[in-house]
């Protein structure tokens, strides 16, 4: 089975291949980051890079089984309101998916993207109606995304009782805690009720994770006897159902960022599960 992942961030796909049980022989990777590709060669090193999207020759590579795609959403976030969407310089990298599953009409595929400007448009482009999948069905985080697949899901994945305390760490080093003056700051803005903010303080789940997570007025904090303090790096990876230091390779903020970026795990193996 060859398998190509378009904006391949740290691999969650590879990883959802992994829990799902399916085997594989190939798998191409299209992507930039550096950080991103440096995780992904750590964790599957027999992962084939093959650079920017924009680069790739489709009918120089063999035939694929499954696409897998996950282009930038900035364009059509409702977070920039931009009102570019799909003809946005980032997100109109969508285009390039297309252009995978002309060369390889029979592959099976899952793109996923955030709910927003152009969602309908991407529906009629790819002829079929996306699932609306959220995070807290495998994990206690808030993220709403929509998927696009051909691989036909038969019910929704068995719902997690677990909360966020539930997957808190037991030890945290003293770095993660704010100090004064950043309390001072988050009780004058008020900051957890502001309706932007990705703060939560002891709730049953944390908000939806994002590639900004290592700005102090976008991240997930947790409240304990010492203090306030954001979530970890090893916290987050749990709320994307990616392994214990799959990330820690690169530094935290690094991390932060690859993990808002990336898929959550748990499903994504439930989508692949019915290709068997």
């Amino acid at each position: 089975m060859n398998i190509i992942s378009l904006f391949d961030g740290i691999s969650c796909l590879q990883l959802a291949l992994k829990d799902a049980g399916i085997e594989y022989d190939n798998y191409f990777a299209s992507e930039i980051n550096k950080d991103a590709i440096k995780v992904t060669q750590h964790n599957f090193p027999n992962t084939i890079q093959l650079g920017d999207v924009r680069g790739i020759d489709f009918n120089s590579l063999p035939e694929m089984d499954l696409i897998g795609c996950g282009s930038p959403c900035q364009d059509i976030s409702g977070l920039n309101n931009n009102g570019k969407g799909l003809a946005g310089q980032k997100s109109s990298l969508f285009y390039y998916f297309k252009k995978a599953r002309e060369r390889w009409p029979n592959a099976k595929f899952i793109v996923e993207q955030v709910q927003g400007k152009d969602s309908k448009i991407i529906s009629r482009e790819l002829k079929i109606r996306h699932m609306k999948l959220n995070s807290l069905l495998v994990a206690p985080q808030k993220r709403n995304r929509l998927y696009w697949s051909n691989i036909l899901v038969r019910e929704l994945p068995k719902k997690s009782t677990l909360l966020l305390k539930d997957i808190l760490q037991q030890s945290v080093d003293s770095k993660y805690y704010q100090s004064e003056k950043w309390l001072k700051w988050w009780e004058k803005n008020n900051v957890h009720q502001m309706s932007h903010s990705y703060s939560s303080l002891n709730a049953d789940y944390a908000y939806c994770l994002t590639a900004r997570m290592y700005a102090s007025w976008q991240g997930n904090y947790w409240r304990d006897e010492k203090g306030i303090r954001r979530l970890t790096p090893i916290e987050c990876e749990r709320l994307q159902t990616i392994p214990d230091g799959y990330t820690s390779i690169i530094s935290d903020n690094k991390a932060y960022e690859a993990i808002g970026n990336g898929w959550t795990v748990k499903i994504i193996s439930h989508i692949l599960k019915y290709m068997k």
